[in-house]
Parts: C-alpha cells; sequence; structure tokens
C-alpha cells in the first residue's frame, strides 16, 4: 500500500491500495475514492468492541475498503482543520486521545486504553478513555491544528498545556502538576494545571484543541431567536 498526505491545515490521506489488502476507518470519514473500491461497513471485534468505541468517542461500526480488479484510491480526511499523523505500528505501540483514529490497515489493532491515575483523567484534558494502538501496519490519526513530534530521552520531562497531547508511545510517562502558584493560575492563561512528559518515547503535540477552536467560533456564529419576534429570517437577535 501507498499513501500521500494532500493539503497543509486541512489535510487528508490518499492510499493507493491493491486487490487483496484491507483498509478499515472511522465512520464518515472517506473524502473520495475510485470506482474499484468497494465499502462495506461492519461491526468490527463483535458487540463488545463496538461498545467500546462508542465510549472512546468512535463510530460503533468501521468501514471497510478493498480494491477489485486492479489497484484503486481511497481517501480520507478529519472533522476538523488540522494534520494527519503516519504512524508505522513496527515502531511500537502507541497511545492516543479518543478521536484520533483515522484508518488503518487491517493489521493495527485497536483498543480502549484508561488513565492509570485519578489526577489525570480530571486534570490532564485527554479524559478517562484512550485509545491504544498496536499490532503492524500504518495507521492514520487526526488532530487539531498543526503537530509537532518530539523523541523524549530518558528522564527528559516536557510540560504541555492541557488536552494539548495527542499521543504517546507507553514508555512515556504521563502526569499532571500545578501549574504554578495562585497567581500563574487564575491570570496566566493555562489553567491550574499542566501535562507533564516523561521519556523515553515519542510524543505527538498539537497546537489547537477543538474546545479551543469552537470558542474562537462562538462569537461569530449567529443566534436564533426562540422569542416569538420576527428576525427577519436572517437567524439573528432582534
Amino acid at each position: 500500500m501507498d499513501y500521500k498526505i494532500i493539503g497543509d491545515n486541512l489535510q487528508f490521506v490518499n492510499l493507493a491500495i491493491n486487490p487483496g489488502e484491507l483498509i478499515y476507518a472511522e465512520a464518515g470519514a472517506m473524502v473520495y475514492m475510485s470506482g474499484n473500491i468497494n465499502m462495506e461497513s461492519k461491526l468490527q471485534g463483535g458487540l463488545f468492541t463496538g461498545i467500546k468505541r462508542k465510549l472512546a468517542g468512535e463510530s460503533f461500526m468501521v468501514s471497510h475498503f478493498t480494491s477489485t480488479g486492479g489497484p484503486g484510491n481511497v481517501a480520507f480526511g478529519g472533522n476538523c482543520p488540522g494534520k494527519i499523523i503516519t504512524r508505522d505500528m513496527g515502531d511500537g505501540d502507541l497511545i492516543v486521545q479518543k478521536d484520533a483514529f483515522l484508518c488503518a490497515e487491517e493489521s493495527v489493532k485497536w483498543e480502549i486504553a484508561f488513565q492509570k491515575k485519578l489526577g489525570s483523567t480530571f486534570f490532564g484534558g485527554e479524559g478517562l478513555i484512550l485509545e491504544h494502538l498496536s499490532g503492524s501496519g500504518l495507521v492514520f490519526c487526526h488532530a487539531a491544528g498543526d503537530i509537532v513530534e518530539i523523541d523524549l530521552k530518558a528522564g527528559q520531562v516536557y510540560k504541555v498545556s492541557t488536552a494539548h497531547v495527542v499521543g504517546w508511545e507507553p514508555t512515556v510517562q504521563y502526569d499532571i502538576q500545578a501549574a504554578g502558584g495562585v497567581k500563574t493560575a487564575l491570570f496566566g492563561g493555562e489553567g491550574f494545571f499542566v501535562t507533564t512528559l516523561t521519556g523515553p518515547g515519542r510524543v505527538y503535540i498539537q497546537s489547537m484543541t477543538l474546545p479551543q477552536l469552537a470558542n474562537a467560533l462562538t462569537p461569530f456564529i449567529p443566534q436564533t431567536s426562540n422569542s416569538s419576534g420576527d428576525s427577519g429570517g436572517f437567524g439573528f437577535n432582534i
């Protein structure tokens, strides 16, 4: 299978697959496909796995893509402006935030994982339920904004703003700590806690989160009036 990442901040990935190869993807992630690509929705892994996928913020069923009569092309994109992360599972397992999974080769195994520390669940920003990717082959994940990839050495620590961590290798220690004094917490704009990542291992950090994007757009979204008054048909309050 060959692939190509297309675009800058609204990326999608084009996969060239051969007969006998299978790609599975998050439902609704397909952007386009050639005429010889077959798409089929499946409850991959059974009912229990489907329930786990819902808990992780993914679709209950996944879409399977195969090619017939020769090579075919299928492309997948994320649900917001951002970047696509390509990971060869031969480099080792990866833990990512929920909703990050986009598509993968059939040999990639998807499971849910849980935060090990209660404090990280409530204050770390990534939530209780995460996604654990393992196996072999290529997997593609999506995150908001731009992505920086950092290889932490043993004992090396990075402090990251809440919810900006997209993924990390299992060898990385994930924890939280206070952002600083009360004044810094109240007026520094970073909140009361930051995420700490301690190497060794690779981490992926995003420049923007979906809540940040939503907050930036909210002031520009017209509000529909709930009163009996006439809004003039333009969706603005009067």
